[in-house]
């Protein structure tokens, strides 16, 4: 055992949730090592997870826009793919990225450390670097930032056929086949890059439709548009066994009834979720609580039940998002540097960078119904959108959910290319509490996408300029 050395403010975990944490506290002045498991900061979402996915899902953006370039009067030639290059290039933005983040803990005198931690006692670390060699950490203050894995299945063969999101990612090959265990949004991230890129891709979702959840009227347009790029898609269907042949992997597959049917994958994909890394922390050296699910408890500020120890990110309930993990990150330092904070983001938006993107805020419709709530739902389609049109992709949706009684907006959602970004104005309009006609009365650029929320709130008191739809008045 090495040395004890001491530290205001110690981070575990160099996710963007840690390092946005690690930032801040150095903005505000604290003595802060992060503790991260690579050489620089990034976590899983840099490494492994967002960042290499939204690289990959460029790529595929650009092989299916060539595609349907033929029906506008442009066709190209078939594509060659240099998987070697592709993957070249993913690695090179996550490497740049990450030595970025680096250097601004440089910059910031932000002592990082490559490595893992566990309690020793509530205010102790035990530090073990990447080297082997460990160190006890004495801590005022301590944010878990661990974050999360993918949940695995068991029973399944050991085989290299069977991907992770992470394996996933390394894109090794492409198989002629792939079977995706799991129709949630890494799931089907995946499913487009790899169908994009040549594999005959299967979906097996247990549930009754893609992306569980989310409001059915946005998930209908990337279903259909699915249907036409994967191989199948079943519904209300499990996996009932796995065993590993010389070509593949010969799945049975039950479906709804108990109908079974066995089908063969060159490779199979599972993407079934993920599960926060709190295990193998020494949280019973702590009065820390963890749930049955493994999640951490801490109240608005983000602390645990040693007032001290804070968690944050996919660790603690809620979305399993990297801009949340931020949001809690920087809301944990600003508590820790005496500030009287606390976190209560009104909307956490959520993208799916699928094909189309689907993206929300706030409250949903799926969500009001389970609790039996009113709401008044305004609904624009983008065939009657111009800028869809030159694009050829009135195939979207933009909709505001409002109180009916006070016209506050209460949620947004967006189906169609760009999604992701255009939900921005959305959950900022529910930060601030903004009305239906606040959103309709902004001037929005034409001919742009982003006219879509002035539509569709417009729509709530009948003057959508391209919908008639007239409010009915008493």
């Amino acid at each position: 055992m090495g040395e004890t050395l001491s530290t205001h403010l110690a981070i575990v975990g160099g996710g963007p949730g840690g390092y946005a944490a690690a930032f801040m506290a150095a903005d505000l002045g604290l003595e802060v090592t992060l503790i991260g498991a690579d050489a620089n900061p990034g976590g899983t979402c840099l490494y492994r997870g967002c960042i290499p996915s939204k690289a990959l899902l460029h790529v595929a953006k650009v092989l299916n826009e060539a595609r349907a370039a033929a029906g506008i009067g442009v066709a190209f030639g078939a594509p060659s793919i240099d998987l070697d290059k592709v993957r070249a290039s993913t690695e090179a933005v996550v490497e740049n990225m990450t030595k970025g983040l680096g250097q601004l803990c440089k910059a910031r005198k932000v002592n990082y450390v490559q490595g893992c931690a566990k309690f020793v006692d509530s205010k102790t670390l035990a530090v073990t670097e990447d080297g082997g060699g460990e160190t006890r950490l004495a801590c005022e203050h301590i944010v878990l930032a661990t974050g999360s894995a993918p949940i695995t299945l068991g029973g399944l063969p050991d085989s290299p056929r069977i991907l992770d999101s992470t394996g996933a990612l390394r894109l090794a090959k492409v198989p002629d086949s792939l079977l995706l265990i799991g129709g949630g949004y890494i799931g089907l991230e995946l499913g487009t890059v790899y169908a994009a890129l040549g594999a005959r891709v299967t979906v097996a979702e247990m549930t009754d439709g893609l992306l569980p959840g989310a409001d059915r009227d946005l998930v209908k347009p990337l279903h259909k548009r699915l249907e036409g790029q994967f191989e199948e898609i079943l519904l209300n269907t499990k996996v009932a066994g796995m065993t590993e042949e010389a070509d593949g992997m010969a799945v049975a597959l039950e479906g709804a009834g108990g109908t079974r049917t066995t089908l063969n994958f060159e490779q199979v994909l599972v993407c079934v979720g993920r599960r926060p890394m709190s295990g193998g922390l020494g949280l019973e050296q702590t009065r820390v609580k963890v749930d049955a699910r493994g999640f951490i408890e801490v109240d608005a500020q983000l602390r645990t039940g040693e007032p001290h120890i804070f968690a944050i990110g996919d660790l603690v309930s809620g979305p399993m998002l990297a801009h949340k993990a931020s949001a809690e990150g920087r809301t944990a330092a600003a508590v820790v540097a005496g500030q009287d904070v606390a976190f209560d983001a009104r909307a956490i938006p959520a993208v799916v960078f699928t094909d189309p993107e689907i993206a929300w805020c706030g409250l949903t419709e799926t969500e009001a119904k389970q609790a039996g709530r009113k709401i008044k739902v305004g609904r624009f389609p983008w065939a009657a959108s111009g800028r869809a049109a030159t694009l050829h992709r009135g195939d979207g949706l933009t909709k505001v959910i409002c109180d009916p009684e006070t016209d506050r907006v209460l949620g947004i959602g967006i189906a169609g290319p760009g999604a992701g970004e255009l939900i921005a104005e959305g959950a900022l309009a529910l930060e601030m509490g903004a009305l239906a006609e606040d959103l309709e009365l902004t001037i929005h650029p034409h001919p742009t996408l982003s006219e879509t929320l002035m539509e569709a709130a417009g729509t709530l008191s009948g003057t959508s300029t391209h919908i008639f739809r007239p409010k009915r008045r008493s």
